[in-house]
Order: structure tokens, then C-alpha cells, then sequence
């Protein structure tokens, strides 16, 4: 028995050391994971288990019969069949017989059935980015067709289901279920750009928004970037029937720009509805007014003196103007209320905005104005949307601070904002408790960016 025991711990040995020397970055990032999460939760980003690429591979054939052999009809029929399976999304162009072609479905029934039926119609056809799987015979008939969307917020989705009855014919139906919640992390270095970087590490567009309008107040993330400066990110992702949907919330995030660390982690205190963001000491990162009424987004002049494109004349900008596509929704930076909405001289359709201390922001340009006088708005609040009205070149959001009535550069006002309370002493040990995990998490994901970056 001993000598079974010698032979199988030398060749365990064997196998881990012809792993290491192979997969050396896939080992330092598991044993980084392994030691950081030893007296916390854990979970799963990486793993001991065999790569994929030294699995043996076996091709399993089997012989199929051609109709154009003796074989009878009979004698085909009588063979096992199998089931095909193909994954896509939908894209607004397709069509009934597009969208199956690319499935691999080759069925006229199936095609005929979802140009007729509603729910198909509905649902389906010409829309974008849902999820659709297909199941086939071996002769490529469809068997069932299954699309997932989220279609709100309400951490539920919507699954279509097309499929043959056992009479032949097609039926559909709309189901609800619930999204599976689950975190992922992430990190990446900045080259050139924070856009350029989440690409590179697949992160989605919306993650990396949420991670600019994070740290906006405290960096400016169209100058200040600089070459090195890295993040590190743990965010939701929506799982519909075990497959990601779409991601959700960043949950913590630490970026290092030019040498200083800025970091977040979202935390809702108990019995309230509404959480937000803090630092890991527990200080609050939203602030009086944001520093931009669009989300993170080109600006394309600053606060300056500038060639007016159409009085020709050097003039004061007072204010700042932010290139967007027209419709673009446009928000107001703080709390406060309408103090007018509606068409004046060259803002064209323009929002002004009451706020405390005397302070009014102006939204000009707007191809559409949401508000109406009077109205109370908060911060983030869509008031209108992008456009070109008015003594405008071009689709622009022309944007004004003013402080009693004498114009004031926005960007800088918002950093200097006063912040929100910090966490509460009531909730200060759950927060204590979430923050250490968060630390171990976002230690976590830099060290397995580091290691796949070697």
C-alpha cells in the first residue's frame, strides 16, 4: 500500500509541476486568491482544476446512412437520433427565416409559425441583443427556441418559448422568472484610454461608466488619465437560466491615478430604501452637485474664452459645452426647482434650475424640454435631451453655474460641493463588516489583473 501511495504522490508531483511551469500566471493568481480569501467568504475566480487545453480530446464518430443507399426507410428511421444546440443574439435586422438560418434551423413550418404568432412578433423580430438559444433534430427541424430579456428593473426576466407539440404543431408562451444575482471582478491598466482599458478586459460599457461617475468628483477622466494608472472593480452580473443578460451595479472599486488611490464600495444602510457610495472609511462620495450633466461623455470646450462659431467674435464662454448625438438625456446636477422651461433668445428650448444658496444651473440647446415650471427635480433627473435649438452650430448641451447671477466654472463648483453624511454609528459595524470584504475582493482581482498582464 505504501508503495501505491509513493507511486500516486509522485505522480500528483509530476502533474503540478508540469502545470506550473506551463500555466505559471493561472497558479500565482490562484494562490493569491487562495491565501487573500482564507478568513473571509469565498468565491470563485479561480481554479486548480485541469486547464481545458490538456483534457484529452476524443472524437467520438458515428456512421449516418444515406437516402441514396440500399438501406430502407425503415432501417433509417430505426437509428437513434440526436439534438443539435446554437446559441446567438437577435439583431433588429432579422427576420423570421434570417434569424433561423443563422440558428442552423432549416424548417418552413418553424418559419411560418413566427411571422404569424404575436407573441413572436411582439417579442422577437426586429428586436436587439436578446439572448436565443435553439434546439434541432439532427435533420436541423426545430424542436424549441427559448429568448431571455430583463425588459425592467425589477430583477425579473422574460422568457419567450417556441416549441413542437408532440402533435407536430408550434405553440408559444411567456414566462417570468427571476435573475440570478452574482459578482465579478476586474481590473485593467490604463494605455491610452479608460475606454480602450475596459475593453481589454471585457468589461462592460456600462460598468465603466458607473466607474467614471464614480471617481468624477475627485478625477478628471479627460485629462488626468495617465499611462499606468489602473483599477480594480467587483460588479454585478444578471444571470438568466445560468447564461449573463446583462451586468448591474459596481458594487467596490479602487482606482490609482497618478500615484494616489481613490476608492468605493455601495453600501444601503438598514431600513433604508435608497444606498449609495462611500469610501472604505465610511465618507460619502455623493456630493451637492455632480460634475456633469451628462454621463460621463466629450466635453468639447471648457470654461474659456472662445471664437463664437456664429458671431464670429471672441467672446467669454461662460459655461461649458458638451458634444453629444441629439436625444442624448440631459440631468440636472443637483437638487432643486424649475425656475423655467421653454424657448428664450439663442439657448433656443432651455431648463434654469433653482438651487440653494442662490445657486442656478441653465441647460440650453435642448431638442426636448421633460420639466415643467415649478417642478421639483432631484439630482440625476432627466429634464430634456440633447440638441441643436437656438444659436447653435451643431447637437450640443450648453451648460451654466451661476451664483447669485454672476457665472461661475461648474467644475469647479461641483468639486467643491459639501458631501453627503457619512455612515451612520448605527450602521457603522455592518459597514465595517462589508468593507473588509471588499478590501479582499478588489486585493483580489488586482493581483489576478497583475498576473494576467505578465
Amino acid at each position: 500500500m505504501n508503495n501505491g501511495l509513493t507511486t500516486a504522490s509522485a505522480a500528483l508531483l509530476s502533474r503540478l509541476s508540469h502545470g506550473i511551469q506551463k500555466h505559471p500566471k493561472r497558479v500565482t493568481a490562484a494562490l493569491a486568491l487562495l491565501l487573500l480569501t482564507g478568513g473571509g467568504g469565498a468565491f470563485a475566480v479561480a481554479s486548480f482544476g485541469p486547464d481545458p487545453s490538456d483534457l484529452p480530446v476524443r472524437l467520438v464518430e458515428q456512421p449516418v446512412e444515406s437516402l441514396a443507399s440500399d438501406a430502407t426507410l425503415a432501417e433509417l428511421t430505426d437509428r437513434p437520433g440526436f439534438s443539435l444546440y446554437r446559441s446567438d443574439n437577435v439583431r433588429s435586422s432579422d427576420t423570421a427565416e434570417s434569424l433561423l438560418r443563422r440558428m442552423g434551423v432549416a424548417d418552413p413550418a418553424a418559419a411560418a409559425f413566427l411571422r404569424r404568432d404575436t407573441h413572436a412578433q411582439q417579442n422577437l423580430l426586429g428586436r436587439t441583443g436578446r439572448l436565443i438559444k435553439a434546439e434541432t433534430t439532427d435533420d436541423h427541424r426545430l424542436l424549441r427556441l427559448t429568448a431571455r430579456w430583463a425588459h425592467d428593473d425589477s430583477g425579473d426576466f422574460k422568457r419567450l418559448v417556441v416549441e413542437k407539440s408532440n402533435s407536430g404543431e408550434f405553440t408559444s408562451r411567456i414566462e417570468t422568472a427571476p435573475l440570478t444575482v452574482s459578482s465579478r471582478l476586474a481590473g485593467g491598466v490604463i494605455h491610452s484610454s479608460l475606454f480602450a482599458a475596459t475593453d481589454a478586459s471585457n468589461i462592460p460599457d456600462n460598468v465603466a461608466i458607473q466607474l467614471a461617475e464614480l471617481f468624477s468628483g475627485d478625477i478628471d477622466f479627460r485629462r488626468a488619465l495617465r499611462k499606468g494608472d489602473r483599477f480594480s472593480l467587483v460588479y454585478e452580473t444578471l444571470e438568466a437560466d445560468g447564461e449573463p443578460l446583462r451586468s448591474g451595479r459596481v458594487l467596490s472599486a479602487e482606482f490609482h491615478n497618478q500615484g494616489k488611490s481613490h476608492q468605493a464600495v455601495w453600501f444601503q444602510e438598514p431600513g433604508t430604501t435608497k444606498g449609495a457610495y462611500y469610501t472604505l472609511a465610511g465618507q460619502s462620495l455623493r456630493r451637492a452637485y455632480l460634475t456633469s450633466p451628462l454621463e460621463f461623455s466629450r466635453v468639447s470646450s471648457g470654461f474659456a474664452m472662445r471664437f463664437h462659431p456664429i458671431h464670429k467674435t471672441w467672446r467669454a464662454h461662460l459655461g461649458t459645452d458638451f458634444a453629444a448625438p441629439t436625444g442624448t438625456a440631459v440631468r440636472t446636477i443637483g437638487d432643486g426647482v424649475v425656475e423655467f422651461a421653454g424657448t428664450q433668445n439663442g439657448f433656443g428650448n432651455v431648463v434654469f434650475v433653482k438651487h440653494r444658496n442662490q445657486h442656478v444651473t441653465v441647460y440650453a440647446h435642448l431638442s426636448r424640454i421633460d420639466v415643467r415650471p415649478n417642478q421639483a427635480v432631484e439630482q440625476g433627473q432627466t429634464i430634456g435631451a440633447v440638441g441643436a435649438t437656438g444659436w447653435a452650430t451643431g447637437p450640443h448641451l450648453h451648460f451654466e453655474f451661476r451664483v447669485n447671477g454672476q457665472h461661475q466654472d461648474p467644475m469647479l463648483i461641483a468639486k467643491q460641493s459639501e458631501a453627503a453624511a457619512p455612515v451612520s454609528a448605527a450602521a457603522r459595524p455592518a459597514f465595517n463588516r462589508l468593507a473588509a470584504v471588499m478590501r479582499t475582493q478588489l486585493a483580489s482581482a488586482e493581483l489576478i489583473e497583475q498576473a494576467s498582464a505578465q
